[in-house]
């Protein structure tokens, strides 16, 4: 283990003794907020420092091993006995030493917040629309499998099938997964530019075609914390809504465009048959959006002193191509090539979004270790 990982690991478990001893504080139990965010602490501080201890404890063993195999040159069946327990703790050791790397990771809020997805077509026409339909598929799909709940807050379809545009909202229930980390925290390197290469159903001579969609992944504002927005500035339009629900769709105006007059940004919905419903989740796509123009502000800003971690998220960015003829998927981000395209269209999407989970966490881990020395 580095050392430096060492030392801040020395350090919570002092700090698991100094929580231990304030909880029994009375003035901290009588105190409910003060108490149960040293709780919360106390609950991540606690099982890190146990998964620290099953490191010290399979590097003991580990140690042992090793002794008992500079021991036992002459005996066979010891020797033997020796290799499977230096094998089998030190697998152990690299697993608990990657989770405790990632456990010591500062936490991102936004990592736990559901999240808007937008797919929007770009250069290509149709083609560009069709695989822009096929993409968010795949994300409706994986999502599906992970037991989100999928709502569709705008969509705009294409004349072959595919969509000019969608926004889809994705609530995880509140679930996350061991590391902390929910809808917005494994999606979001999704954002920015994904690039096709096949031959379009429109091309009649089997010419192989590029075309481009964009992805932008938002975190859900925390409404305590989100942008405040002037109700001055903005311009609320209603319209009947398009596209399938029988009786009602075209007969009421329930369908909501919302307009930040600032910045020219619009937000609309008409997922709901109520315009009040429509309403709130319009503005909350719009907070959602002017949050991210914040971060992006913010972002670019830093970018003149370090790099943005795996890739800017910028929608302009090329970040990944699919490549249909090969059966290829390309991140450039950090240079992932499966050969799985198929399955990942169908969304099967797991070893893309932990790739780049894993890539982001090292890049924060050796930023991490260059702050310590």
């Amino acid at each position: 283990m580095k050392p430096f990982l060492r030392q801040q690991l020395e350090r919570f478990v002092e700090r698991l003794a100094e929580l231990e001893f304030l909880l029994t504080r009375p003035d901290i139990m009588a105190d409910m907020a003060q108490f149960l965010s040293l709780s919360r602490e106390h609950a991540r501080v606690s099982s890190l420092v146990a998964r620290y201890r099953k490191w010290q404890a399979a590097d003991a063993d580990l140690s042992a091993a090793l002794e008992m195999k500079a021991d036992a040159a002459n005996d066979d069946d010891m020797l033997a006995m020796a290799e499977a327990e230096i094998t089998s703790n030190t697998a152990t050791c690299a697993q608990l030493e990657d989770q405790l790397q990632r456990a010591l990771l500062p936490p991102d809020p936004d990592d736990e917040r559901n999240a808007f997805i937008e797919v929007r077509a770009g250069t290509g026409g149709d083609e560009s629309a069709l695989f822009a339909g096929e993409l968010l598929r795949a994300y409706t799909r994986w999502c599906e499998r992970q037991g989100w709940q999928i709502n569709v807050v705008s969509e705009s379809a294409s004349d072959l099938g595919g969509i000019k545009e969608a926004v889809l909202r994705i609530d995880g229930g509140g679930r996350v997964n061991e590391d902390g980390v929910g809808v917005y925290g494994l999606l979001r390197f999704e954002s920015g530019g994904h690039r096709v290469q096949r031959v379009p159903v429109t091309e009649s001579q089997g010419r192989i075609h590029t075309s481009a969609c964009t992805v932008a992944v938002l975190p859900e504002p925390d409404e305590a914390a989100a942008v405040q927005i002037n109700p001055a500035e903005l311009r609320i339009d209603t319209y009947r809504a398009s596209g399938a629900g029988g009786q009602h769709v075209n007969k009421t105006d329930s369908a909501v465009r919302v307009t930040h007059l600032p910045t020219g940004i619009v937000a609309e919905c008409q997922d709901d048959r109520s315009q009040h419903r429509n309403k709130a989740r319009a503005l909350q796509v719009l907070l959602a959006r002017l949050q991210e123009r914040e971060r992006s502000e913010r972002a670019a800003k830093e970018a003149a002193t370090r790099r943005g971690l795996v890739g800017s998220g910028d929608r302009s960015d090329r970040i990944r191509t699919y490549n249909f003829p090969q059966g290829r998927l390309t991140d450039h981000r950090i240079n992932l090539t499966l050969y799985k395209l198929q399955m990942v269209m169908e969304g099967d999407l797991g070893d893309v979004v932990t790739a780049l989970r894993h890539a982001h966490e090292a890049e924060l881990v050796a930023a991490l270790e260059a702050a310590s020395t």
